[in-house]
């Protein structure tokens, strides 16, 4: 940028600096890849997150607090179980749903979260694996937001490895008799609905749980470093009784919950990047206001490579993320690109956030400015959904053929 152009943008208001920053970062022309319907749709959540969420979300962060009174709102606008064509539900594309993930996480991480777990992990699961029953009676009120929905299946000792389950349900009658403990459950202490995961004689099996049947107990796992503004429990099930009627039909085995679990996936691969483009975004303004020496720090060669290097790293994972997206709506998906998308993406935010980070000097461990908080996010973000770890041997055993997840053991 020339000088003047400096002056030119930082002379602007805030709306008109944003705009011309993001035009700017568009190196590759990519928002032409999407129609107009899929615009709008975009538009109308940025719109909604710059004016509902934006504003709150650094003191909901300090003070660990989800804006449960915007829930019911967002479910009004279509905003839960965006992608999923049930009865009562959006039945939008998985593009649109990947776009509205990237606007809510350029607000708070915490705050797409809740998008994912109500729609693509509690809905999602019923969506995939209920019958028609369970359908009718719980996808219209949970896309309302009348209904919150968690999806309980990581354990204390059953993380990455789902299948060393420890929660077991067992026959009684015409009954199921469910015990065991889950942890890091998005949403469990103020949700109605919980779709837990148990083992039974006959492998794993879903099953739809009213949160208040007796011998439920969700406690909010507290303090934490990231995901404030969202809610993470432990679920201690004791002896939870529910009829064969809350068993998902169609889900046997593992690949019930994975199902659910590539949904949530796929969206973080483009929540990733609104994180990223808000940290981008702010420490480029930042770098045009802020003189040392004499000059705006963004006329500094190493600035200038800093942001240069972020966005491009977000014109890659847009280019990723958009691919995918297209594959998905086509029924072309392969379960290995999404963990292309959510490895390299996730990994490639988290950098631009603290680069971002170094831009802002001193300044940047504020609460005032946003990327310390996206990179503190991101932290709990690169580890559910799959660890980088677990991603990346997904990827081997495909370029291999050979799987690593259970090393031979000497001896």
């Amino acid at each position: 940028m020339a000088h003047g152009t400096e002056r030119t943008i930082a002379q602007s208001t805030a709306a008109e600096r944003t705009r011309e920053l993001r035009t700017r970062a568009d190196l590759l022309g990519l928002e032409s890849l999407f129609s107009a319907e899929e615009l709008a749709f975009r538009d109308e959540v940025r719109g909604f997150v710059d004016e509902a969420i934006r504003p709150h979300v650094a003191d909901w962060f300090e003070r660990a607090e989800f804006p449960r009174e915007l829930v019911r709102e967002m479910g009004e606008r279509g905003y839960l179980g965006i992608h999923l064509d049930s009865p009562g539900c959006p039945g939008r594309s998985a593009v649109e749903y990947g776009l509205a993930s990237l606007e809510f996480e350029s607000a708070d991480a915490g705050i797409r979260t809740f998008v994912s777990v109500q729609g693509s992990l509690a809905m999602g699961a019923i969506h995939h694996w209920g019958s028609e029953e369970q359908k009718a009676e719980h996808l219209p009120a949970m896309a309302r937001g009348e209904v919150i929905g968690c999806f309980g299946l990581t354990e204390p000792n059953a993380g990455s490895d789902p299948s060393s389950m420890e929660t077991v349900a067992r026959r009684d009658g015409g009954d199921w008799v469910i015990s065991g403990r889950k942890r890091w459950i998005g949403l469990a202490s103020i949700a109605q609905l919980a779709v837990i995961w148990a083992r039974t004689e006959d492998g794993v099996r879903g099953f739809v749980v009213p949160t208040d049947t007796p011998g439920f107990t969700a406690t909010v796992i507290e303090p934490k470093f990231a995901m404030r503004a969202s809610i993470q429990c432990e679920i201690e099930l004791a002896e939870v009784r529910v009829p064969d009627s809350a068993r998902l039909p169609g889900a046997e085995g593992l690949s019930g919950p994975f199902t659910c679990l590539n949904d949530a996936r796929y969206g973080i691969m483009w929540g990733v990047l609104g994180a990223a483009r808000d940290s981008y975004e702010t420490a480029c303004s930042y770098a045009l206001d802020r003189e040392q020496f004499g000059a705006p720090i963004a006329s500094f060669q190493l600035t200038q490579r800093k942001l240069v290097d972020m966005a491009l790293d977000i014109q890659r994972g847009l280019l990723v993320a958009e691919r995918t997206g297209r594959l998905k709506d086509a029924g072309e998906l392969d379960p290995v690109q999404i963990s292309v998308g959510k490895l390299a993406n996730t990994r490639d935010a988290i950098a631009i956030c603290r680069e971002a980070r170094t831009i802002l000097g001193g300044n940047g461990v504020s609460a005032e400015y946003s990327p310390q908080r996206h990179a503190n996010n991101l932290e709990a973000v690169r580890t559910y959904e799959g660890t980088d770890e677990v991603h990346t041997l997904i990827l081997g055993a495909h370029l291999t053929g050979i799987p690593a997840f259970n090393p031979p053991r000497e001896g």
